[in-house]
């Protein structure tokens, strides 16, 4: 077999990987090598992701997997969200609440209880998914793909540009550091740091031999040792000596839930994506409501392009967050938020220049996620998104791994949507996707971004359907995100653009990066044509095999 690495890459009839991490994209592309097939590249890639991307992912994670094996008949996806721990309760926060993020994604509380620490963790899904999917879909198994891993976890690996800059940027919306949350156990302190107390640096080697060790357990055990086996029992009782939530109960209790696809149509295209909690929901609606502009006469990232996009992106938030949830355990109005005559009636409403508000709980999603798209020589296809939400901090000491955050994005108000309760999950902006046109794939598609996801997944779209872009250019292309009344854009939209939404009335934040907004990662199938992409926002690469 041939190996083509670069950003973007193109092939007949072969396989091609990409993800935000090079080590990773390569794991896959050698399980594929090995005979494997998407899903067991997706995993063997997904696994390294957790040793060499250890904040932004993790097997104490979660997230949302889409499969489409067309020979075997399958198309499904498998929801491993967080699940709030059964001792959490409604009303447990509500009198420590500070404020809403202004993005939308979760709140400050006194204290940052729900952010980090051990009371911030659910229980993950990411493990237990892994295995599953491999045990209905794939032809390896967790201890045939986790070699890769556990060589970077004990022999290490070099501390790349964008981990590095997680670790390091300030946060500015009031949430606790990142290091901050990479000291808060002695574990912590012990990986990420040096004997004199200082952050492991740029181009380092960082290693991890406790986590090797427990990879090597998972490899012998399968994934019930963390579940339900030692490793379970440890997690537990460390939960309890400080206070966490988590019981070996939850983690016994815990399945993955495979869905059916939810499905849109755009142009005379059918579209598949997660079901709610996952931001699916949030693609199609908007998709919907743009399919009733000529955005291609409108012109890319013109004024007026800008500004219905935004609208469509904000009319979708604020119907998120009032109607979307665990469907478990509140009724989504999945028919009403995607029905045609909704769409275009939100069409007329932006095209007479009214103006949604974004309402959000006092003043000002981590965007702690990862993303992989696999597509085999036959055919087969797999987009998924995975993370820890926002990382806890908490390292259970001999273990290595970092536990999610998860319980920051719940809803401290109880009677909402997004509220708490014991076993609920709550909504993601994940939002893996595949676009068939004449019920072929022609898109595989997917990004890491907390609320930006959707936005940046809708933006690639346009670019592929309206604009006939190259997956490329459509990835590489300036992004903008409205998820308030702010409209957020890339330092690469030029100022006499936003000059003029300012004139319209709009406030505009501009990043001082050139590439943001969701880490789009995508495969196009065009005339026979595969082409892969990777966000230049971060560390990662196509491969071809």
């Amino acid at each position: 077999m041939v190996l083509i690495a670069g950003t973007e890459e193109r092939t007949m009839t072969h396989a091609v990987v990409t993800a935000a991490q090079p080590e990773a994209v390569e794991a896959g592309a050698l399980a594929l090598m090995r005979g494997g097939n998407a899903v067991d590249a997706a995993i063997a890639c997904a696994l390294v992701q957790t040793v060499v991307d250890p904040q932004m992912c993790g097997i104490a994670g979660f997230g949302s997997m889409q499969v489409y094996m067309p020979e075997r008949s399958v198309h499904a996806c498998i929801d491993f969200h967080g699940r709030a721990p059964s001792a959490a309760r409604p009303d447990m926060w509500e009198h420590l609440i500070e404020r809403e993020t202004r993005d939308g994604f979760g709140f400050i509380l006194k204290g940052r209880v729900n952010e980090v620490g051990y009371q911030s963790i659910t229980t993950p899904g990411s493990l237990r998914a892994f295995d599953e999917a491999l045990s209905r879909f794939g032809t390896m198994s967790l201890g045939d793909l986790l070699g890769p891993a556990i060589e970077y976890a004990e022999n290490g690996f070099r501390i790349r540009p964008h981990v590095h800059a997680q670790w390091t940027q300030p946060e500015d919306l009031g949430r606790a550091s990142k290091i901050d949350r990479l000291r808060h156990t002695p574990s912590g302190r012990r990986i990420y740091f040096d004997d004199k107390g200082e952050l492991l640096c740029l181009g380092s080697t960082l290693r991890n031999p406790d986590m090797g060790r427990t990879l090597r357990r998972i490899a012998r055990k399968g994934a019930s040792d963390f579940y339900e086996g030692e490793i379970a029992h440890e997690i537990a009782a460390d939960m309890e000596r400080h206070g966490g939530l988590l019981t070996l109960k939850d983690l016994r209790d815990y399945r993955a839930q495979e869905n059916e696809p939810l499905w849109g149509e755009y142009r005379g295209r059918r579209i598949s994506t997660n079901q709610p909690p996952g931001g699916g929901i949030m693609v199609l609606e908007m998709l919907n409501i743009l399919e009733n502009f000529d955005l291609q006469a409108l012109g890319h990232n013109s004024p007026e392009y800008i500004r219905v996009v935004s609208e469509a992106m904000k009319l979708a938030t604020v119907d998120k967050d009032m109607h979307v949830g665990d469907p478990k355990f509140v009724e989504v109005p999945v028919r009403q938020l995607l029905d045609k005559d909704y769409a275009r009636e939100c069409a007329e409403a932006i095209r007479r220049g009214e103006k949604v508000r974004v309402a959000r709980f006092g003043a000002e999603e981590p965007r702690d996620t990862t993303q992989v798209c696999v597509l085999d020589e036959h055919g087969n296809a797999v987009t998924m998104t995975h993370s820890l939400g926002s990382p806890s901090g908490v390292i259970t000491d001999g273990l290595g791994f970092m536990y999610n955050g998860c319980m920051g994005v719940f809803d401290p108000r109880p009677g909402r949507a997004g509220s708490l309760a014991p076993g609920k999950s709550r909504f993601s902006s994940m939002a893996p996707s595949i676009v068939f046109e004449r019920d072929e794939p022609m898109l595989v598609i997917g990004a890491p971004g907390g609320t930006y996801i959707a936005m940046g997944i809708l933006q690639v779209m346009l670019n592929v359907l309206d604009f006939g872009m190259p997956i490329l250019d459509a990835v590489h292309a300036p992004r903008f995100c409205a998820t308030s009344d702010v409209i957020d854009v890339v330092n690469r939209i030029p100022r006499y653009v936003t000059q003029d939404l300012e004139a319209m009335g709009y406030t505009i934040a501009r990043s001082h990066l050139s590439y943001h907004f969701a880490g789009v990662h995508a495969i196009l199938i065009k005339d026979g044509c595969r082409t892969g992409a990777a966000d230049p926002g971060r560390d990662g690469m196509a491969l071809t095999v």
